[in-house]
């Protein structure tokens, strides 16, 4: 597959890579400027020339990923003996990071409201898992970059997500989520959480949660009821524009900002004035 060809299908399926060009060639080089080269975190297309050039090309472009660097990266090589080569040139790298996503979001639940999100989410810089026991609630139609995943064990999928992950909670059942709730605070590594409900939704539950040993300073992460206040109206895409504006501002807020346990990027969306 040429790399053109390559950075298409992974766009499609919103899977980040980093592009690899030679820029620039001095003396004797496995391949000429402009030669290119696309790296997965699994998958390598086309070539920059073999040999230990292109394996430090690769492990180079596989940690801009593991760090999700969005930061183009110039490197020069000589291609002598250190690098285990005997061309004699020098060659110049440009590394330029494609589709690496500003969030990773789990949603959990494909009811009216999670079918108006979803869609709008997929059309953001984001990696999307959509998550639900009933396979008939899902539309025929899955948005490009969308995971679907059905099964019986819901919570289980809390797991499954990287740190600074971000998760939406939507379900059609009130104690799943919960449950959902507490997996996602017992991990504590997230960059936004956001549960659908009212105030006395949210007060229902932080008494419950209290009573399970989760603290307040915990719980306050939690957003509920969740979404741009500024945004009003009861409608399933009205809420979900509310919501998908807030993640728009928390991952603006916190993207390239490692997400620690117990920390969280939600009050960046508030005044300075008015953080804790």
């Amino acid at each position: 597959m040429s790399w053109i060809s390559a950075l298409a299908e992974l766009q499609q399926k919103g899977e980040a890579c980093v592009l690899v060009t030679i820029i620039e060639e001095r003396g004797s080089t496995p391949r000429n400027a402009g030669s290119k080269m696309v790296v997965t975190a699994e998958r390598i297309f086309e070539t920059i020339g073999g040999g230990h050039l292109e394996y430090k090309a690769m492990e180079m472009a596989r940690e801009m990923l593991a760090s999700r660097s969005q930061d183009t990266r110039l490197e020069r090589f000589s291609l002598g003996a250190s690098l285990g080569q005997c061309c004699g040139g020098t060659t110049v790298l440009l590394f330029e990071p494609m589709g690496q996503p500003q969030a990773q979001i789990a949603v959990f639940g494909a009811g009216h409201v999670g079918r108006a999100l979803v869609p709008l989410l997929a059309s953001l810089p984001c990696k999307v898992r959509w998550i639900d026991s009933r396979e008939n609630e899902f539309p025929e139609h899955i948005p490009a970059g969308v995971e679907k995943i059905v099964g019986d064990e819901v919570v289980d999928e809390v797991e499954n997500m990287p740190p600074g992950s971000y998760y939406i909670v939507m379900t059609h059942n009130h104690q799943l989520d919960l449950e959902l709730t507490a997996a996602i605070l017992k991990r504590g590594d997230f960059a936004y959480y956001g549960l659908i409900g009212s105030k006395t939704k949210r007060v229902k539950f932080e008494h419950r949660l209290r009573e399970r040993g989760f603290a307040d300073t915990l719980m306050a992460r939690m957003r509920c009821p969740m979404g741009l206040p500024e945004v009003k109206g009861k409608l399933p895409v009205e809420i979900a524009v509310s919501i998908a504006g807030e993640v728009i501002a928390t991952y603006n807020a916190s993207f390239g900002q490692d997400v620690k346990k117990g920390e969280s990027s939600v009050a960046k969306l508030l005044p300075a004035s008015r953080r804790s």
